[in-house]
């Protein structure tokens, strides 16, 4: 409900990655118990948390409004388990696509040895080889060509790259 994802310093959208239970959360956001969280039930959670809203400000009605509006997917004034779950799970989704964009990142700025801003044939035979994985000349033009950087020696940019190294893992046996 806060914004952030954070409670008193406890981080819940890294709950809801661990594929965790989010009860105890809702429970302590639901003031009254009748398992539904209100506007009432949030000021009442921040003023005996004595939390003060990003930027050092206390939490006024807007933000409490802001806060249900938030997740109220039906729309009738309050946020029920299923609606806060659901929120907190789409925070944790976009953290981790987050996370995972900033690892592609470093490691497009790894193999980007001359930094151009693209991995060209040099830059990805010598990161091939620095990583012990040594490929001919033909297949490192071919993996540059399949990630849509011509006839394989342009050099492809981070976006291409991504497309060509994303892989679902799910499923596989590591």
């Amino acid at each position: 409900m806060c914004p952030t994802g954070r409670y008193l310093g406890l981080d819940l959208s890294a709950v809801a990655g661990a594929g965790g239970d989010l009860r105890p959360a809702f429970d302590v956001l639901d003031a009254d118990r009748d398992g539904r969280i209100s506007r009432d039930d949030l000021k009442s959670f921040y003023a005996s948390a004595g939390t003060t809203a990003a930027g050092g400000r206390f939490v006024d009605d807007d933000d409490l409004a802001a806060m249900i509006a938030a997740a109220d997917a039906d729309l009738d004034g309050f946020v029920q388990y299923d609606e806060f779950e659901r929120l907190l799970a789409g925070r944790a989704a976009g953290a981790a696509a987050a996370a995972g964009r900033s690892a592609m990142e470093d490691a497009f700025r790894l193999m980007d040895r001359d930094g151009d801003g693209k991995v060209g044939f040099e830059d990805l035979k010598a990161y091939l080889g620095w990583a012990g994985m040594p490929a001919a000349d033909e297949e490192v033009r071919a993996m540059i060509r399949v990630a849509g950087g011509g006839d394989g020696d342009e050099g492809v940019g981070l976006e291409a790259l991504a497309r060509v190294l994303a892989v679902d893992l799910e499923g596989i046996a590591l």
